[in-house]
C-alpha cells in the first residue's frame, strides 16, 4: 500500500529479515532498543496474517532479542501486539513490539503489561484493592 508507512520503509531501517517479514527500530521508542516487527505483506492485524508469517515474525523476535542483548545488555522484555483501535492501535499494518527493559526503568514493574488499565478483579498485590 503507498500510504502505509511500514509498506514503504526505507530499505536502510530494517536490521533483521527474512522471506515474510522484517525488523526496524520504532521511531517513537518506549525503551532504547525497541525495535517492530511487521509482516511483509500488508496485513491489518494479527489476525489476518497467514500461520508462515506468524512462524516468520517469531523467528525474528528470536533473532532481534539475540541482537539487542548484544547492544544493549536489556534486563528483560515486554513483547505485545495491538490489535484494533480500542486496544491502541494506531498504523494499520500488523506490528510486533519488542520492547527492551531495563533494571531501574520504572519504579515497579510487576504485572508488566497488566498494567495498561486497571484490572477487572485486583491482581494480588498490585495495589488495586
Amino acid at each position: 500500500m503507498a500510504d502505509c508507512l511500514f509498506c514503504t520503509l526505507p530499505v536502510t531501517d530494517i536490521i533483521l529479515e527474512n522471506e515474510r517479514a522484517l525488523a526496524f527500530y520504532d521511531k517513537f521508542p518506549v525503551n532504547e532498543g525497541h525495535v517492530l516487527i511487521v509482516p511483509k505483506r500488508h496485513v491489518v492485524s494479527l489476525f489476518d496474517a497467514t500461520q508462515e508469517e506468524i512462524t516468520s515474525i517469531w523467528k525474528l523476535i528470536e533473532g532481534v532479542k539475540e541482537l539487542l542483548d548484544q547492544r544493549f545488555h536489556s534486563n528483560g522484555y515486554n513483547i505485545g501486539v495491538n490489535v484494533g483501535a480500542a486496544a491502541g492501535q494506531t498504523i494499520f499494518h500488523m506490528h510486533v513490539h519488542v520492547i527492551p527493559r531495563y533494571d531501574g526503568d520504572v519504579e515497579d514493574p510487576r504485572g508488566g503489561i497488566r498494567k495498561i488499565k486497571k484490572s477487572l478483579v485486583p491482581y494480588v498485590g498490585e495495589g488495586e484493592e
